[in-house]
Formats: C-alpha cells, sequence, structure tokens
C-alpha cells in the first residue's frame, strides 16, 4: 500500500485532500512531523490563500527542505493550487511593485490573471499534452478551479537528457499554467479533491507512478 503524506503547515483544506487520496486506496496521514513527510512514498502539498503566508507556513514547519531533499532523492511530490504557485521563484501577490519570494523549485514569477472577471472561480477545460500521465483517461474533463493568480508564462528550459516537464495550460482571459509534471514533482493550479470523478482519477494516476 502506498503512504502518502498531506503536509499540514496551517493552510489548505487537508482533509478534502485525505479524502480524496484515500479514495485511490492509499494510505494517508496528514501530518506536519519531519521525518514522516521526508520517508513517505508520496507528498502532497495543499495550498489556499496568500502566496507569501503559505510560504511562511512551509518554512516554518522545514517544508522546503522537505521537498528539497525528497526531489533530490526523486521522491513523489504533488503541489495543489497555492501548493503548486509556492514552487516558482517569486509571485507578486500583495506584493506592492516587489515581489515575495517562493521555493524557487521551477523559475519564473506568479502574477494576477489579465481577465475581466477575478477570481477565476469554478470550471474549466485544460490542454494536456498527449504524453501525459496526469490526465490519462481524462483530458477531455473539467476540473475546478479558485484563484486570481497564476504562472502566466513556463520559463524552465529543456535540459540534456533529462525528460522535458510536461506542461498542461488553461485559459481564463489569457492562457496560464494549469498543472505540470516534471519529473517526481507534480502540481496543479486547480482542486482535484474538489473536482469530482475526474479529480479523482487524476489522484489515482499520480498514486499510480509511485514506485
Amino acid at each position: 500500500m502506498t503512504n502518502v503524506v498531506v503536509l499540514d503547515y496551517g493552510s489548505g483544506n487537508v482533509r478534502s485532500v485525505q479524502r480524496a487520496l484515500e479514495t485511490t486506496g492509499a494510505s494517508v496521514e496528514v501530518t506536519v512531523d519531519f521525518e514522516t513527510a521526508l520517508n513517505a512514498d508520496a507528498l502532497v502539498v495543499p495550498g489556499v490563500g496568500a502566496f507569501a503566508a503559505c510560504v511562511e507556513g512551509i518554512r516554518k514547519v522545514r517544508g522546503d527542505q522537505i521537498i528539497g531533499r525528497r526531489l533530490a532523492g526523486g521522491r513523489p511530490v504533488l503541489g495543489i493550487c497555492v501548493g503548486m504557485q509556492v514552487l516558482f521563484e517569486r509571485s507578486t501577490e500583495h506584493a506592492g511593485d516587489g515581489y515575495f519570494a517562493g521555493l524557487n523549485e521551477w523559475p519564473g514569477t506568479i502574477d494576477t490573471l489579465h481577465a475581466p472577471i477575478l477570481p477565476h472561480m469554478g470550471w474549466n477545460t485544460v490542454i494536456a499534452p498527449l504524453t501525459s500521465e496526469m490526465f490519462a483517461g481524462i483530458s477531455d474533463e473539467r476540473f475546478y478551479f479558485v484563484h486570481s493568480f497564476a504562472a502566466r508564462t513556463w520559463e524552465l528550459d529543456p535540459i540534456e537528457k533529462m525528460t522535458a516537464p510536461k506542461v498542461t495550460w488553461a485559459n481564463h482571459g489569457e492562457d496560464f499554467v494549469a498543472a505540470v509534471e516534471n519529473g517526481p514533482l507534480w502540481a496543479t493550479q486547480f482542486h482535484p479533491e474538489k473536482s469530482g470523478e475526474a479529480g479523482l482519477t487524476l489522484l489515482a494516476n499520480w498514486i499510480s507512478t509511485v514506485k
């Protein structure tokens, strides 16, 4: 049985995520314990609220170290919503003329969506790569989004001899990154746990890749 930890750093619908993951047959624990999170088969980093507050909460529990060490060892991590955004280099959310630093697993800036209506709240379609494992069998489905900020560009250059990241896009006023599959690091801007059967299938697809 796959052991999954949902990192409980003070932000995110951790119980909803836990219940959704349990439908895959995985054993799921919500915890902030460093060693447990570090050694689990898979780790989920949820996130709801402001970018800076989520980064601060993650750093307080040494979540940045957990994520970094897991990825260095090729161990799976899944970021959800703001838990995806914090993986980028920086965000302009509530930052005035500057920005707040993220965890810098990916280059790029989380910025305000250029859209007539914000937040982007509700169901939307995505455009996934044909080779996507995350969206296997569900690429034509709709997923539930709640956000005003997003990665509006993808800036990570391909690295020779390494598999190029698979980037999925959605549109609300403009195109934005809806999901990423980058080796052991996966992330979604939408909420799989709120996306009905399609979201549960996505989580099952992720669990099926955990070695």
